[in-house]
C-alpha cells in the first residue's frame, strides 16, 4: 500500500508530461473531487497509456496546506487502464469554456510517485487474454496469411484480418489469427439502438467521431461456420462470440445465427458459443438457446430504466426486454453476464446499486464484467441531463457489498469459455 498519495500530471501541449510536487492528485466521482485512499492505488499496469486532456486543467490537493486548486501549469492528464482492470475514479479537471469533446477513451484519474505512474483501479479478471505482452504482430500477420489464403471467399475472414485484426488491431480478431481463446463472429450491419457513445456509428453532426467502420454486409451462415467449426477444433478455451464492436445488434441477425449454431454444433461439440448483444429480442434470444446457444452477455451503462433509455436510445425495444432476455438463457442453463459500464459516481450511487442488487436477484445472473466506461464524462453526463449524481458508495465499496451479499456472483471482464463455466472459475482461463 501506498505510505502517500502520488503527486499530480500536467502535460505542456507538446506532448511531454511532467509531474507536480506541490499538489496531489485527486479522482473525479460524478461532478466531484475527491481525496483518494491509498489502498485504492495500483501500478499502472501494462499496457495503459496516458493522455493529455485538453481545454482541462486538473484538480489536486496543495500538498501543504490541503485545500483543493487548480493545476495551471498545463493540461490535465488521464490514464487508459487496459483490460481486465476497473478504475475506481475517474481524472478531476475543471472544463475550459472552448475545451474539446474527448473521444470515446476511459479516463481513469492518475498520479506519479518514487518514479512511478499510479491509477485508482483493480485487476478484476485474472485472464490474460487481451495482455499486450501476448501479442506478437509477426504471428498475427502469419496468421491472418494462412487463414486468408485458407478460405479466400469468406468476407467475414477478410473482413476481421483486413479491418480488424491489422487496422484497428482489435485484440479479439488478432487472437483469432493466432489460433487461441475467443473467436469474434460479427454478423449484423444493422443496430435497434442509438447508442449516445456507439464506437461504430456516429452522426455526422456530433461533436465526436466512431473509432471504428461498421461491419457492411450480412455475412451467411455458410460464412460463419466455415471458419468458426476449425477454431472450436482446435484453440485452447475455445469460445466463438455473436456481437462486436465494428458491428450493429447481432440480435437483428438471428435467424442467420440460429442457422449457423446448429450447424456448427452438427460438427463440433467443443468449445463455447456465446452472444454479446443489447438483449432487445427476448424470443429470438429463446430461440438461439433452444439451437444451443450457451452464454449471452448483455451490455448496460445502468441497472435503472431512466438512465439506460436516454443513453441507448432503443427502437422498438424497452428495458424489460433485456431483463427478459437474461431470465430466457438463465432458464435453459445458460451463462448470463452483463457488459456493466462503470462510471463512478453513477456506476457506484445509492440507487444503482440498489438497482443491481434487483436486477441479480430478478435474473439469476452469473457474472458482473466490470468495464470501464469510454466516454467524455462531461459529454455524457450533459447528454443524459444529470447534474446531481446523490450519494455514492465508491466503486470499490460497491464491489466489495455486492460479492457479500451475492458470492456466487463472478467478476470478470471476459466472457468465460465453458472450461471456466463447467469447471473450475478460479483457474481454467488463458493464463
Amino acid at each position: 500500500m501506498l505510505k502517500q498519495t502520488p503527486y499530480i500530471l500536467y502535460s505542456d501541449g507538446e506532448g511531454n508530461i511532467f509531474e507536480d510536487t506541490s499538489m496531489l492528485v485527486t479522482g473525479r466521482s460524478g461532478w466531484d473531487a475527491w481525496p483518494v485512499e491509498a489502498d485504492e492505488w495500483i501500478e499502472l499496469p501494462e499496457g495503459g497509456n496516458l493522455y493529455e486532456l485538453p481545454g482541462r486543467r486538473g484538480i489536486g490537493i496543495n500538498a501543504t496546506t490541503g485545500d483543493m486548486q487548480l493545476c495551471d501549469k498545463g493540461w490535465a492528464v488521464a490514464a487508459f487502464i487496459p483490460p481486465a482492470h476497473t478504475g475506481f475514479y475517474l481524472a478531476a479537471y475543471e472544463t475550459m469554456p472552448d475545451a474539446p469533446t474527448l473521444p470515446l477513451f476511459c479516463y481513469t484519474a492518475v498520479g506519479w510517485l518514487d518514479g512511478k505512474f499510479y491509477v485508482p483501479a483493480t485487476r478484476i479478471e485474472s485472464d490474460i487474454r487481451q495482455e499486450c505482452a501476448g501479442f506478437d504482430a509477426n504471428k498475427v500477420k502469419q496468421g491472418v496469411k494462412q487463414l486468408t489464403e485458407a478460405y479466400p471467399h469468406n468476407r467475414l475472414v477478410q473482413h476481421l484480418a483486413e479491418n480488424c485484426a491489422l487496422t484497428y488491431e482489435c485484440p479479439a480478431a488478432r487472437n483469432y489469427f493466432m489460433g487461441r481463446w475467443e473467436c469474434p463472429i460479427p454478423s449484423s450491419p444493422a443496430c435497434n439502438a442509438n447508442c449516445v457513445g456507439c464506437i461504430s456509428f456516429q452522426p455526422e453532426e456530433e461533436s465526436i467521431v466512431s473509432t471504428q467502420d461498421r461491419l457492411r454486409f450480412k455475412p451467411t451462415a455458410q460464412e460463419i461456420v466455415e471458419y468458426t467449426v476449425p477454431h472450436l477444433e482446435t484453440a485452447p478455451y475455445p469460445i466463438v462470440s455473436f456481437g462486436q464492436g465494428c458491428e450493429g445488434e447481432p440480435l437483428l441477425m438471428w435467424e442467420t445465427i440460429r442457422e449457423s449454431i446448429i450447424e456448427i454444433r452438427k460438427h463440433t461439440p467443443k468449445g463455447s458459443i456465446n452472444i454479446n448483444t443489447n438483449g432487445s429480442k427476448p424470443a429470438a434470444v429463446r430461440a438461439l438457446c433452444e439451437a444451443g446457444l450457451n452464454s449471452i452477455r448483455v451490455s448496460l451503462n445502468s441497472a435503472q430504466e431512466k438512465y439506460y433509455t436516454p443513453y441507448y436510445r432503443p427502437n422498438n425495444y424497452t428495458f424489460e426486454d433485456i431483463i427478459e432476455s437474461l431470465k430466457v438463457v438463465h432458464e435453459f442453463g445458460g451463462w448470463t453476464s452483463i457488459n456493466y459500464f462503470v462510471f463512478p459516481g453513477m456506476t457506484d450511487s445509492a440507487d444503482e446499486y440498489e438497482a443491481l442488487r434487483k436486477l441479480i436477484r430478478e435474473t439469476g445472473l452469473n457474472m458482473i464484467q466490470w468495464r470501464n466506461f469510454n466516454i467524455d464524462p462531461d459529454w455524457y453526463l450533459g447528454k443524459l441531463n444529470i447534474t446531481e449524481t446523490g450519494e455514492c458508495l465508491g466503486v470499490k465499496q460497491l464491489q466489495e457489498l455486492i460479492h457479500e451479499e451475492f458470492p456466487d456472483v463472478k467478476f470478470g471482464y471476459f466472457n468465460p469459455p465453458m472450461e471456466r463455466i463447467k469447471g473450475d472459475y478460479l483457474s481454467d482461463f488463458a493464463h
